[in-house]
């Protein structure tokens, strides 16, 4: 609980602060995000002013934010494989290998997503670049998010072999 309530308030402050910094910048000329939706950066590229010292400090918050959480996901389970690789049978190992993928595959499609977002400075992306970025993590990751756990159910891949056999898309 204290984990869940710690993650929860360092949310709401920083979305808090950075709400507040970007709403008090200068809007001048085109007022239209180009953008699903109405995100920091987005709204940093309309203002007027510069928005240089806070897009550094937005980075910095993105290293917390990200960063941090990556590494300590990245640790535990450089832990996990270690004692995997330790492990005697090669069908427990593979099972635990299986396990594990699903979940690294997840935690690496809206990590990087996120990290290019936040992290790489605005100007080594266009506007197109961020909106298809925001869709992977806002919608595709999600999305597939349960496709990818439920494929380690036999039953489930099956059932996706015939899906894509029917589609014209035979697997190999």
């Amino acid at each position: 609980m204290l984990m869940v309530g710690a993650s929860w308030l360092a949310g709401v402050l920083n979305a808090s602060i950075q709400t507040s910094i970007t709403l008090h910048f200068p809007y001048c000329g085109s007022r239209v995000v180009d953008h699903f939706f109405c995100e920091v950066p987005a709204l940093l590229k309309l203002s007027c002013a510069d928005t240089s010292a806070y897009e550094l400090a937005l980075s910095t918050s993105g290293v917390l934010i990200l960063v941090l959480p990556l590494s300590l996901i990245a640790t535990s389970y450089g832990h996990v494989l270690g004692a995997v690789l330790r492990m005697h049978s090669e069908g427990a190992r593979h099972k635990a290998i299986t396990t594990c993928s699903s979940h690294i595959t997840v935690v690496g499609l809206f990590y990087g997503a996120a990290v290019f977002m936040y992290m790489v400075p605005g100007a080594y992306h266009s506007p197109h670049q961020d909106n298809v970025v925001s869709l992977f993590y806002s919608l595709i990751t999600p999305t597939l998010n349960p496709l990818i756990y439920s494929l380690r159910n036999r039953e489930v891949r099956m059932a996706l072999v015939k899906v894509l056999n029917r589609a014209g898309l035979q697997p190999r």
